[in-house]
């Protein structure tokens, strides 16, 4: 199929879904506000109770999705977990650890990562001194498929009262990689004394800490970092920072045992004397790769996309991905037919914003944009997450206003294969 006639397929499974707008529950406009321009979305309501926040998804080894969640009663957080069933409802919630020594950020949610049937994790924030931003990474693994959880350890054994988060969590080999931004060099406060840095470590299923490695020597204090495994690699995304403190989207790849060096996704020149707080995005499925990140050149804000034929050795030139006002806080798949979904928050005025995801092919076609949520530009509305199901796209995010809390939306873009 070529391009003209792969846009004619797009266009004509976007018009058959209009039909379906009558039966979906929630359904929203696109930003075009042309019914051509729409799709069915469908409401899962989530067991977590009012005021829930900084969720996260992830998917299991048999393609289910798990959503996390922090709930607070008082001072004491709780970490919580549910599975969607194939009846598009989600379990009951299960309890991974709680805490009253948490720090608790928008910005800097828990993960889980699944490495096999048995062997799961998750990570939290735990205060480790007075200091504001004096905490630590840390994880709780499980044998037994999230059923029990043991005690929590910590990835990083610098013993300082500095920043550790920003954690990015994913299976490699039967083992856990850890990857976070740490702030051993800062001497205990943020933004002040050394540059923040990126580091990694291996854990394996009886807690043993490994591989711990120094992955960039100065990096962005508070952007989220990102990681996804190639067919043959470990590779993560982070923001940069150079010494005339540009801060622009780098990758380093493991693999053959090996870091690389850093070296950028894209030159964008966004040169910005403090952290944005708005890190990128990554997917793989084998050698395809694509990140997506926000990024604000000229001081012309955007949503671009980058893909990758190798396995994340070289990117292509990005495309632009937003409808003229982002605020970023992006997330990004790999669909079935090879093109990038990436969702991003886009500002509509006063505080109100949309949820917004746009099909990207490499080749640089775009589809309409669709709004799947909307919310504000606050804080407080988080950041949205996406992973892919049988029965389509689930996307959780953060409802602010009337009722605030984690909410989570399915929706069905045309390039992924719905479950026979």
């Amino acid at each position: 199929m070529n391009g003209m006639e792969g846009k004619m397929h797009r266009d004509l499974l976007y018009a058959l879904l209009t039909g379906l707008i009558a039966l979906a529950i929630g359904c929203v406009d696109a930003s075009t506000d042309s019914a051509a321009h729409r799709t069915a979305l469908r409401d899962l309501p989530v067991p977590a109770k009012p005021d829930s926040g900084q969720q996260n998804l992830t998917t299991l080894p048999d393609g289910r999705i798990a959503l996390s969640w922090i709930e607070s009663e008082g001072r004491t957080h709780f970490l919580r977990f549910s599975v969607l069933q194939p009846d598009s409802s989600w379990s009951a919630p299960s309890t991974v650890v709680q805490g009253s020594d948490w720090f608790v950020n928008w910005a800097d949610f828990p993960s889980m990562a699944v490495v096999n049937e048995s062997f799961w994790a998750a990570h939290w924030l735990a205060r480790s001194g007075k200091g504001t931003y004096a905490y630590d990474v840390n994880l709780s693994l499980s044998t037994d498929a999230g059923e029990h959880w043991g005690e929590p350890l910590v990835p990083h054994r610098d013993g300082t009262q500095t920043e550790h988060g920003f954690v990015s969590l994913l299976p490699w080999r039967g083992m856990v990689s850890a990857v976070w931004l740490d702030g051993r060099n800062t001497e205990g406060g943020h933004g002040h004394g050394g540059p923040m840095t990126l580091r990694h470590a291996l854990i394996e299923d009886d807690g043993r800490i490994t591989d711990e490695a120094l992955l960039d020597d100065s990096v962005c204090d508070c952007c989220q970092t990102a990681a996804a495994v190639t067919s043959d690699s470990i590779l993560v995304a982070y923001r940069d920072r150079s010494e005339e403190e540009i801060r622009d989207i780098s990758v380093v790849r493991f693999a053959d045992g090996v870091w690389s060096e850093p070296y950028p996704v894209s030159r964008d020149g966004w040169r910005i004397p403090g952290c944005p707080v708005n890190g990128p995005a990554i997917a793989a499925r084998g050698n395809l790769v694509a990140v997506a990140w926000y990024t604000q050149p000229e001081d012309v804000p955007q949503v671009r996309v980058a893909f990758s034929q190798d396995g994340g050795r070289s990117f292509s030139e990005p495309i632009r991905v937003d409808d003229g006002d982002p605020l970023g806080r992006v997330d990004c798949l790999l669909l079935d037919n090879g093109e990038a979904l990436v969702s991003w928050l886009e500002f509509t005025g006063d505080k109100d914003s949309q949820i917004r995801v746009r099909q990207v092919a490499a080749g640089g076609d775009r589809s309409p944009s669709l709004t799947v949520a909307r919310t504000n530009s606050s804080r407080s509305s988080g950041f949205a997450h996406m992973a892919a199901s049988g029965d389509g796209v689930v996307l959780a995010w953060r409802q602010t206003d009337p009722d605030a809390g984690v909410r989570t939306t399915l929706f069905q873009p045309p390039g992924i294969e719905p479950a026979p």
